[in-house]
C-alpha cells in the first residue's frame, strides 16, 4: 500500500527541467522568456584562436535549423552566453558586437540602435558570467548581464541583425552557428 502511494505521488510530481552540462555549465532544456516557454535548440563554444570564450546557446519556441527558419518562427528567441574565459575586456566585447553587426549591415552597424546597444556593454565579462540577449517577437532586443538589465530597444530590423551575428551568412563563429542550429525534436 505504501509503495503504491509513493509511486502515485511520484507520477503526480512535476517533471524536472532537464539540462545539458557543457564545461561544467548547466544549460536548461527550457526557459521562460517574456511569458513564453523556449526550448534549447542547440549550443556551441565560441572560440578565439585556441581559447574557449563562451558557450553560446539558442532557445526557441519551435526547432530551427537556419537563420530563415529562426526569423520565420513566431515569438521570442534567446541567445545565452555563459563565459568560460577568465576575463574578456569590455572593449573586446564592444568590438566583437560592432564587427558582427557590420557583417550583417554596415549601415545598421553605424545607426542609432547599434550605438545604444553597444553602450550597454560597459563592463568586462569574467568566467562564470552569463549574458542573455532576448529577441522578442515584436522586435524588442533586451540584454541582461547576470540577470541585471543592461538595456532594451525595439527595432525588428536590429533584432534580425543581432540574430544574424550568430546565425547569419557571416557568423561570428561558424562552429558556434552549427551547434546552435543543431536542432532536435521536441
Amino acid at each position: 500500500m505504501i509503495v503504491r502511494l509513493l509511486l502515485s505521488l511520484l507520477l503526480l510530481a512535476p517533471l524536472p527541467v532537464l539540462a545539458v552540462e557543457v564545461e561544467g555549465v548547466q544549460l536548461p532544456d527550457r526557459l521562460e522568456v517574456q511569458g513564453e516557454t523556449l526550448h534549447h535548440n542547440g549550443h556551441g563554444i565560441r572560440k578565439k584562436l585556441f581559447f574557449d570564450i563562451y558557450i553560446g546557446s539558442l532557445y526557441t519556441a519551435t526547432p530551427v535549423h537556419s537563420l530563415s527558419e529562426a526569423l520565420a518562427s513566431p515569438g521570442a528567441k534567446l541567445i545565452r552566453m555563459d563565459f568560460l574565459y577568465k576575463k574578456v575586456e569590455k572593449e573586446k566585447i564592444i568590438e566583437a558586437f560592432r564587427e558582427g553587426l557590420a557583417n550583417q549591415s554596415t549601415a545598421l552597424a553605424a545607426g542609432e540602435e547599434a550605438q545604444a546597444f553597444l553602450a550597454w556593454f560597459g563592463q568586462d565579462f569574467v568566467r562564470g558570467d552569463q549574458v542573455e540577449l532576448e529577441l522578442g517577437g515584436d522586435g524588442t532586443v533586451t540584454a541582461r548581464h547576470n540577470g541585471e538589465l543592461l538595456g532594451t530597444l525595439r527595432s525588428p530590423t536590429f533584432a534580425e541583425a543581432v540574430l544574424g551575428i550568430y546565425l547569419g551568412d557571416k557568423p561570428a563563429d561558424a562552429r558556434l552557428k552549427a551547434g546552435m542550429l543543431q536542432g532536435k525534436e521536441r
